[in-house]
């Protein structure tokens, strides 16, 4: 269902995780809330992480543990928090870890529990993790790049039941090569399908912001072209994310976006209240 509500909306911040993910540990729900309020914004949502599938690289002697954070208790500290700021939005939402071997957990997890926002993002495959570095090896820029836009395609297509896609830019964030961003021109026919999926099914493409800051010497750009295409598809659904992992970097880099995004066509911007589409 679509709510569009007719006036201009301030900010929300659809990206964010607190102390209930394994490595939100430097924040809580309240901190990230007060930031979020102090900053002005009108609302954000805690998508703590929740990956079934571990890598062994990561895993602490052979010892694969899921990162699933305790819904009922994330939940519950967002009913007391909500209760302490009145002033602003706070939605409950799950960042679901993709990953083929664990469909039949991913399924159970997402029909057992009642969330605002669903997010649907890759973080592992083939058993690693892009950020500690080893899912590059053997790999050129453009094999690693389209194996990970592959991987996501294939999930999100069989997941069905999401609202967003998390930074499906991610891959490039670690990457060791001088191509530092992910291109249009490089990859048009699997952006393509992703981006006419998203469109067509009425999902929100997510502009995660922390991936567009400099990393060790690469500063990632979002390419305007798969902004383009996406809306050339009838794309409108675009949520902005921090992926804040303390209070300090809730609402991170987003107030340049709207301006930019209205220059490209664009006259919303999404979030999620009980699984339903608001447009603002």
């Amino acid at each position: 269902m679509l709510i569009s509500l007719p006036h201009m909306a301030k900010l929300y911040d659809n990206h964010n995780h607190s102390q209930f993910s394994f490595d939100g540990k430097r924040t809580s729900v309240l901190a990230s809330a007060t930031s979020a309020f102090e900053q002005g914004l009108g609302g954000l949502c805690f998508t703590d992480h929740c990956d079934f599938h571990v890598p062994l690289e990561k895993a602490e002697h052979e010892d694969r543990i899921p990162e699933v954070f305790d819904v009922k208790a994330q939940q519950a500290e967002i009913e007391c928090v909500r209760k302490a700021l009145p002033e602003i939005q706070i939605f409950k939402g799950i960042e679901i870890g993709l990953y083929h071997d664990c469909r039949e957990q991913i399924r159970q997890q997402l029909d057992k529990h009642r969330f605002d926002q669903v997010t649907a993002s890759v973080h592992y495959l083939d058993d690693t993790d892009p950020y500690w570095g080893n899912y590059y090896e053997g790999k050129d820029w453009k094999e690693a790049y389209g194996h990970y836009l592959e991987t996501i395609w294939e999930e999100i297509t069989w997941l069905e039941d999401f609202d967003v896609l998390g930074h499906f830019d991610y891959v490039a964030r670690y990457a060791p090569y001088t191509v530092a961003s992910i291109f249009y021109k490089d990859f048009s026919d699997i952006l393509d399908s992703i981006l006419r999926y998203l469109a067509e099914e009425g999902k929100a493409l997510e502009i995660n912001t922390k991936t567009y800051q400099d990393y060790h010497g690469r500063t990632p750009v979002l390419d305007e072209n798969i902004l383009r295409r996406y809306r050339e598809f009838g794309g409108e659904i675009l949520s902005l994310g921090s992926d804040s992992h303390d209070a300090c970097n809730v609402g991170h880099n987003m107030e340049k976006w709207p301006e930019y995004l209205k220059s490209l066509g664009f006259k919303y911007l999404a979030h999620f209240e009980n699984r339903r589409l608001v447009m603002l």
